[in-house]
């Protein structure tokens, strides 16, 4: 996607150690794909999705050799984007959320970038044909509780991915994705009750 604008063989290498970064043309080709999704979900604009994509990854090159080893990589990189996402929100004021509604991303376009491949009521229930429904309460969530979610159930990193990716405690990660989860299931009852069926309504809390 972003190959034209985005092209680490034209930057100089440094005599350095060996590091998963020396392939960054494959590491922007592995994770580029997922990072814009999860930016495209958070945002709902795909040129500020794509702007935000090329940030990270820009990012991701001329910072590679703070990169310890400690994580994964997938998960620095998620923390990268998660990082300029807030620069841009905290700039923002979350106006986006507000013009949304009106602006170019629908929930047909939203649900062409959902995995298939749902483990649980909750990314099944979103990638389902009312999907603009239940992205209303996705919407209606608190900035780090709607983070969670979409990392959870969009991107399906763990919860301690998530919290590496964050910088918070296990527990708060937890306390965000059960009260998210909350507030979507009393806005979705029905439809969760229909297509999961009333045994499961409550499966994942923590």
């Amino acid at each position: 996607m972003l190959e034209e604008t985005f092209q680490p063989a034209m930057m100089p290498l440094e005599q350095t150690s060996a590091s998963p970064f020396d392939d960054l043309a494959g590491i922007h080709a592995l994770y580029e794909p997922r990072i814009f999704r999860f930016l495209l979900m958070s945002t709902r604009d795909r040129d500020l999705a794509l702007t935000l994509t090329q940030e990270t990854f820009l990012k991701v090159w001329t910072t590679r050799a703070s990169f310890r080893g400690d994580c994964a990589v997938a998960t620095w990189i998620t923390r990268i984007a998660l990082n300029l996402l807030r620069s841009h929100t905290r700039t923002e004021g979350f106006r986006f959320w507000k013009r949304a509604a009106t602006t170019a991303i629908d929930a047909d376009t939203l649900s062409a970038r959902l995995p298939h491949n749902g483990r649980n009521a909750e990314q099944q229930l979103i990638a389902h044909q009312s999907l603009a429904k239940v992205w209303k309460s996705v919407e209606e969530l608190t900035p780090r509780q709607r983070t969670v979610f979409l990392l959870r159930y969009i991107e399906e990193l763990e919860l301690t991915e998530i919290a590496e990716s964050m910088g918070l405690p296990l527990p708060t990660v937890k306390t965000h994705l059960y009260r998210g989860l909350e507030r979507i299931r009393a806005a979705n009852a029905n439809l969760i009750t229909q297509h999961t069926g009333p045994q499961t309504a409550g499966k994942d809390r923590p």
